[in-house]
């Protein structure tokens, strides 16, 4: 089962300029919770902030409580080990392009000291099964590259090399922006199917996306977390002018 994850008073700049305002969430467990607003409104950052990846940027930095579980992720855990429990979905996918689809998926497992082989087989094969992708992949998972995918495919590797390592979960920033509607709607299926196991955060500048697939849903505008609530609540019945205007198209 996935865990929830608590924000308290989460600030983050890069170098000087103030990227988020004082953000608290409760994002539930065994659940997907999408973040809308315009581009530059802090939610790539946020997303980013709560496995810290956040800090991989120069002049980059965050203060406030991040608490995965019983884990607070800013105060003594090292990096590493936050983003072991919290995997990463990007908006374009990156598999290694010089390695099989199997070595992709494996990446991660090989990096935290896996060798034995039958192992790594269950591994690789319950993650693509998870992703969606095994049955189109499992005649040429050792000798095709993960780059020969379809873009789509390439996104559904890319979830299923964040899912080896086993985290409780997912960060998705934008992971349909660059694909079509057919490969889309395999992602958001997908999505469906992960919340029964992991607990999901998914960026989304679609608002039709962030309806169908996510329960709760976060508006963000200039760094601040302007309202959080049910999905159905906040694209019916806002309770901000902000959050209405920016649903209904009057701006972003």
């Amino acid at each position: 089962m996935g865990v929830g994850i608590k924000v308290e008073h989460l600030n983050a700049w890069f170098g000087k300029h103030q990227a988020l305002h004082d953000i608290n969430m409760d994002i539930a467990a065994n659940h997907a919770t999408a973040i809308i607003g315009p581009s530059g409104c802090g939610k790539s950052t946020f997303v980013r902030c709560l496995n810290r990846m956040h800090e991989t940027i120069p002049e980059a930095s965050a203060d406030g409580r991040v608490r995965i579980g019983e884990l607070d992720a800013y105060n003594g855990t090292a990096a590493v080990q936050i983003r072991r429990r919290i995997g990463m979905v990007f908006q374009k996918p990156n598999p290694f392009p010089t390695m099989s689809i199997y070595d992709n998926v494996a990446a991660g497992l090989k990096l935290n000291g896996f060798r034995n082989r039958q192992h790594l087989d269950e591994i690789v094969e319950r993650s693509l099964k998870l992703s969606a992708l095994w049955e189109e992949v499992k005649d040429t998972v050792r000798k095709k590259s993960g780059a020969s995918l379809s873009g789509g495919q390439q996104q559904r590797l890319c979830i299923a090399r964040a899912l080896a390592v086993e985290p409780e979960v997912l960060l998705m920033d934008e992971p349909c922006s660059a694909l079509d509607p057919i490969s889309t709607g395999k992602i958001e299926e997908l999505i469906f199917q992960l919340k029964e196991n992991f607990t999901i955060v998914i960026v989304t500048h679609n608002m039709q996306q962030a309806s169908r697939v996510a329960e709760f849903t976060g508006f963000f505008l200039m760094g601040r977390l302007i309202e959080f609530d049910k999905t159905e609540k906040i694209f019916t019945n806002p309770s901000d002018k902000r959050t209405e205007d920016y649903i209904t198209g009057r701006f972003g």
